[in-house]
């Protein structure tokens, strides 16, 4: 990264050599989040291309931030992982989250909306606890969004962790979420509520009486939900 930097000996300027390029602090917040694979990296941000990414990763491993580990049964199948050095910017990351949740505006925020990212956001905080310890099948239906994002399926099973479906998996669903997904995207980020959304017929949420009961409990909102707004 010596073509970006700042030729100066400040330990601030010397991170920002190494993070500062664009998509590389939101590539260290999937790393943070626990994504490992390569294909799984690009469903938690879409919108990077494939050639980025892995450039991306090579100056992050050539840096320290992540090392590449061999998967066992799985010739040729490499992951990402943090090392020692990358796990350190976990704080970072949950501090700019929490900066980012209390001082940005909230119109601009939910104007920059993305189906498969707040998708894949919300299978991995899934809390599975708080689902009956069976087989649950979750419908989320975004009507104004196009065909290829309009239905998603959460398939969410005790034993086999949250698994995120684009088309329909041929089980019988559980629960159906229809709403659109500023309304979807604001719940999550704690800057709505389902019963609020549903009393101003924003969203419809019918099937299993005790899914929709317990919805915020399984739901798991973002780790930054919590985080009170500081501006209008």
């Amino acid at each position: 990264m010596t073509s970006g930097s700042y030729q100066q000996f400040c330990p601030v300027s010397m991170a920002a050599e190494v993070l500062c390029t664009r998509w590389t602090m939101v590539l260290v917040r999937e790393l943070v989040a626990g994504t490992t694979r390569f294909n799984d990296l690009r469903r938690g941000m879409p919108r990077m291309s494939p050639a980025l990414l892995s450039k991306r990763l090579k100056e992050l491993e050539e840096n320290g931030v992540v090392k590449r580990v061999p998967v066992a049964g799985e010739p040729g199948v490499m992951e990402y992982h943090l090392t020692p050095a990358g796990k350190e910017l976990g704080p970072i990351v949950e501090a700019m989250g929490v900066w980012g949740q209390r001082w940005t505006e909230t119109q601009p925020q939910l104007e920059k909306l993305d189906a498969g990212l707040l998708m894949w956001d919300m299978r991995r905080s899934i809390r599975i606890s708080e689902l009956p310890a069976r087989r649950n099948v979750i419908q989320f239906i975004y009507p104004e969004c196009r065909p290829a994002e309009r239905n998603w399926w959460m398939v969410v099973d005790p034993q086999e962790g949250a698994d995120l479906c684009m088309v329909e998996p041929g089980f019988n669903v559980d629960l159906y979420i229809h709403t659109d997904l500023r309304t979807m995207t604001a719940i999550w980020m704690g800057l709505d509520t389902p019963a609020k959304a549903v009393g101003e017929d924003r969203m419809t949420v019918t099937g299993d009486r005790v899914l929709e009961k317990n919805m915020l409990k399984w739901l798991g909102l973002s780790s930054i939900a919590g985080v009170k707004k500081q501006v209008a």
